[in-house]
């Protein structure tokens, strides 16, 4: 079996998708009777090889979504039969598939499809849509995810739920973190106590606004001395969110760290006091269980697919409801008990997920989708 995977549209590497391609890659069994060969950008051509060697097909295209996807639309399915995959796995498939795929097919889809969607005219939509429905099977991140899916129109015969994993040995609790004044993270040096929300600036839909107006609320009823970290790139909705900040009575306790290098959030997480995730259109929610890992309390939106990431170990709020957000904020900077209960359970649950696992199961169904192509003949 010759597996081909797409290593388009992830930003070179340094997107989720880019992060959830090398973590599947590092935990995919080895193969005695299959090759997977990668295939995208010239440039990466050794993005994805650094713990395992992979043959990789570059193809030249102009470096911007619009070139990738004209691409696919016109291109990848005869690509993939000229190269004599048996199984191709667009990882980004909420994006970027063939309009009608031919070679047996798995699209990974970790954003919400409707959300994508918006982004788009009628018939690049319509594309999207019969594209994915052609596939033979979706790997969807999460429940609401696959019924997302759905509602989109998508009418693929199979969509499997594979959740995304998490790296345990990176976070996990350290009871060595120090009792510091600052927590010495590099490139930064950020003042204790602080309170973490690490996303980028780029939807209203992460709702950066509004916790900061939920912060606000927070400092002015308690007078704690919790400073809020804003950490992650800024986007689209940057400017919004530094007006925000600005005008907030609480703007020199708010910190924008701006990009954060990915290998400094463990101790970004574990020197925190506690994690708040308001983004309400989340197919993943992959820091809420980092967080959790790390053995720090969290509070999120009760919104997209957090409340079946997460379970019943973190506390809930409605994002668009001010108050609630800071009472919750509150309740979890100075409610001993609660933090004890939340830290050991979030501990516990975040078990369940690891690459390992998400790995075993993906090459499962890429196997299964290979045998049910050879059995029709």
């Amino acid at each position: 079996m010759k597996i081909g995977i797409d290593t388009f549209g992830l930003e070179h590497g340094k997107s989720g998708l880019g992060s959830y391609l090398l973590s599947l890659l590092n935990c995919f069994p080895e193969l005695e009777d299959s090759k997977i060969e990668l295939f995208g950008p010239e440039a990466d051509r050794y993005t994805y090889s650094s713990n395992r060697d992979f043959e990789y097909e570059g193809i030249s295209l102009k470096d911007n979504s619009a070139a990738e996807r004209k691409w696919h639309s016109r291109k990848a399915d005869k690509f993939c039969r000229k190269n004599g995959y048996d199984v191709v796995f667009y990882t980004n498939g909420s994006r970027l598939v063939p309009t009608k795929a031919k070679v047996a097919s798995i699209a990974v889809v970790n954003s919400i499809l409707s959300a994508v969607l918006a982004e788009y005219g009628f018939w690049e939509k319509k594309r999207i849509v019969k594209g994915l429905s052609s596939m033979d099977c979706i790997i969807a991140s999460s429940m609401f995810v696959k019924k997302d899916l759905i509602r989109c129109g998508v009418k693929c015969p199979r969509i499997e739920i594979v959740h995304n994993g998490i790296d345990h040995s990176l976070f996990f609790p350290d009871s060595k973190v120090e009792e510091t004044d600052f927590a010495d993270i590099k490139p930064f040096a950020i003042k204790k106590p602080y309170i973490i929300y690490g996303s980028r600036m780029q939807s209203e839909d992460k709702k950066h606004v509004e916790l900061i107006k939920a912060f606000t609320l927070f400092k002015e009823k308690t007078g704690l001395p919790h400073r809020l970290v804003l950490a992650g790139e800024e986007g689209a909705y940057a400017e919004e969110v530094q007006s925000a900040a600005l005008e907030s009575s609480a703007a020199s306790e708010i910190f924008m760290t701006g990009f954060f290098p990915r290998e400094g959030f463990p101790e970004l997480y574990r020197n925190a006091e506690m994690c708040v995730f308001p983004s309400v259109n989340e197919g993943v929610g992959l820091p809420v269980l980092e967080a959790m890992a790390t053995g720090i309390p969290v509070a999120c939106a009760k919104a997209g697919a957090l409340p079946e990431i997460a379970g019943s170990n973190v506390l809930y709020f409605d994002s668009d409801d001010i108050g609630n957000m800071a009472a919750c904020i509150e309740q979890a900077v100075t409610d001993e008990k609660l933090r004890e209960k939340l830290m050991e359970s979030g501990v516990e649950w975040s078990k369940r997920f690891s690459w390992e696992t998400t790995a075993e199961e993906t090459f499962t169904i890429v196997k299964d989708v290979y045998s049910s192509r050879m059995n029709k003949g």
